[in-house]
């Protein structure tokens, strides 16, 4: 997963359209979704996802925090932390 930000709805979707076209020629398909509103655009490459955000947006949804949470032992252990 990649997480990057714009500054706006009009950068969101040209890096949107950047990456497609960059991944095109090695035969990958990527198919983007939020191209309308501009505030958030994925990008499913397959095995990777890009997350555009314009940086509020980010800031609201914070998907770095999924790192950061505090695993029980158990669950650090299955893990392997």
């Amino acid at each position: 997963m990649v997480v990057a930000t714009g500054r706006s709805a009009r950068q969101l979707i040209a890096m949107a359209d950047h990456i497609a076209e960059k991944l095109k020629p090695k035969g990958i398909i990527a198919r983007s979704e939020g191209r309308g509103h501009g505030d958030w655009v994925l990008v499913d490459a397959g095995d990777v996802i890009v997350h555009l955000f314009r940086p509020e947006v980010r800031a609201h949804y914070a998907l770095e925090k999924m790192w950061d949470a505090h695993l029980p032992e158990s669950a650090r252990a299955a893990a392997g932390r």
